[in-house]
């Protein structure tokens, strides 16, 4: 009985390895599912988290885009108010140079490539502190630049009075310098063969027509050469004219342009009279009978006449 016990036991066991194959299969096949499935799942977990850091990213990206766009922007507007301020107020030289400080740290931090989100966040705030600052600023500004205006208006006003007024006196004091003619004399000169002259009234013996006259003490005209033309009028209306007396044109204080017979000119000392200024007018012909108009013109103002007439 015990013989056949002992012969039977390996045949039982060589059925039971087939089991025990199919079992360690199993597991190993578990196994294998279980670490596929495993590195699939931390696959997806890898890529979820890859995609989230590059959404991170992205969005920093984005965020420190967004706040170099918008701080170049009120760099630009601070550059264009320090400069317009510059001709405005000096008492707003601290609020500048507030603003340019502050856009120095922003222009640091966005300048830092490993800038966080925490760092562009104070980026941010900073920025929006500047635009506030700066739309205080441009306030200010404006607000200047109306009490410039008006100040401009009234600078307007009052040049326009000064020029005005300026322009009065520089006509008042050209008016008040223009010299003045007196004792106006004309003498008809004959001159005599041994050279002395004797004054004559006949027309035919006058060989040389004498102007003589005094100019008046002036207070305001100032001492130097001046110039006077003399007009002789002759019988017949037209001014006497020859190229051997300097004859040419003048202009009047209106501006028009007359015809002068001879021009004189004489030193004068400023607050003293000239006395006896004489100026001759040798004719090339005859001396007409009638009557002789001499006018004097100072500063294109005439400042005296006389007359003469010879028979």
């Amino acid at each position: 009985m015990s013989q056949f016990n002992q012969a039977g036991a390996p045949e039982e066991s060589n059925k039971n390895k087939p089991i025990i194959y199919w079992v360690i299969i199993a597991v190993l096949l578990v196994a294998c599912i279980f670490l596929f499935v495993s590195k699939n799942k931390m696959s997806e977990e890898n890529d979820l988290n890859s995609k989230r850091m590059q959404g991170q990213l992205d969005s920093v990206r984005t965020d420190r885009a967004s706040l170099q766009s918008d701080f170049d922007a009120a760099s630009a507007k601070i550059d264009q108010l320090v400069s317009q301020n510059a001709k405005l107020d000096s008492n707003m030289q601290k609020d500048k140079e507030e603003m340019l400080a502050m856009q120095q740290k922003i222009k640091s931090l966005l300048g830092n490539s490993k800038a966080n989100a925490s760092e562009l966040k104070k980026a941010r705030a900073m920025i929006n502190q500047l635009n506030d600052k700066t739309a205080q600023y441009e306030a200010r500004i404006a607000e200047l630049e109306k009490e410039n205006g008006v100040l401009t208006n009234k600078n307007v006003v009052l040049t326009k009075e000064r020029d005005s007024t300026v322009t009065q006196n520089i006509a008042i004091k050209k008016i008040g310098s223009v010299l003045h003619a007196s004792n106006i004399r004309m003498e008809p000169i004959h001159k005599k063969k041994n050279g002395k002259e004797k004054e004559t009234s006949k027309a035919k013996k006058v060989d040389v027509l004498r102007v003589k006259f005094d100019i008046d003490e002036n207070r305001i005209a100032e001492s130097g050469t001046k110039q006077l033309f003399l007009r002789i009028v002759g019988p017949d209306g037209t001014i006497l004219s020859t190229t051997t007396n300097g004859s040419g044109k003048m202009t009047t204080s209106k501006g028009d342009q007359i015809s002068f017979s001879i021009m004189k000119e004489i030193s004068l000392i400023k607050e003293q009279p000239v006395k006896d200024v004489v100026v001759d007018w040798n004719q090339e012909g005859d001396f007409a009978r009638g009557n002789y108009m001499i006018e004097i013109y100072s500063e294109g103002y005439k400042v005296g006449s006389g007359n003469v007439t010879l028979k």
